[in-house]
């Protein structure tokens, strides 16, 4: 096989990855908000369901998380979801597992402000949306983003997993290369995608860092 038409095919399958790494992002970082806030919530039911979801989600393998979906509305309801369902699944599985990490990110760094600050903040008149929108959030934003761009480049070779439910990102296609030339070739060039990737996605998170650090030398 000519080498233009096998980094073709892996970039097709890095396209369903990237595609994957976004619409993750776009889910799980707001719906972490939501489950942290949960979690924190003086409603306990509410506190105690949301510290179940992340106990559950962090504590099985995300592997698992996938098939349960992709499978789980036939064996259990028998709904035949159609070919199409494939994608969504990984995307809900994707978004669920994420947000749950993300939501112990987020509380961690909500809980880490000093108490004193809200109390400053009610002084001043602020609502509590005021308070955590002004003041919490932006201060949040910078002490969790370490631990935050840990998870994204964590993401991006999670997505590899996806092809436990036949969908053709950049690892299924690589895998098929390999069998189909007898060679390690395709598993190489991945392997240098990913790391270009991850190194694309540092780069703009020490910017972002930078750009959040408000002590300049």
């Amino acid at each position: 096989m000519e080498f233009s038409v096998m980094m073709g095919i892996l970039g097709e399958g890095f396209l369903l990855t990237a595609q994957i790494f976004v619409v993750t992002l776009v889910g799980s970082l707001p719906l972490g908000v939501v489950v942290a806030l949960a979690r924190m919530s003086r409603f306990k039911p509410l506190a105690w369901l949301a510290q179940l979801y992340i106990s559950v989600l962090r504590g099985t393998p995300l592997m698992l998380q996938l098939m349960a979906i992709m499978f789980g509305p036939y064996y259990l309801l028998g709904l035949n979801m159609g070919s199409d369902w494939k994608f969504s699944a990984c995307a809900i599985g994707f978004i669920l597992n994420y947000a749950a990490y993300f939501a112990e990110i987020y509380r961690s760094g909500i809980q880490s402000i000093p108490r004193g600050q809200y109390e400053a903040a009610a002084v001043l008149g602020y609502s509590r949306a005021q308070t955590f929108m002004k003041i919490v959030l932006p201060q949040v934003i910078k002490r969790i983003l370490p631990a935050m761009g840990n998870e994204v480049i964590t993401l991006v070779k999670d997505t590899s997993l996806a092809f436990v439910l036949g969908i053709a990102e950049m690892f299924s296609a690589a895998k098929a290369l390999a069998a189909r030339e007898v060679s390690m070739l395709p598993y190489a060039i991945a392997a240098l995608i990913y790391w270009v990737f991850c190194l694309l996605i540092e780069f703009i998170l020490n910017r972002v860092e930078k750009k959040l650090d408000y002590y300049h030398d």
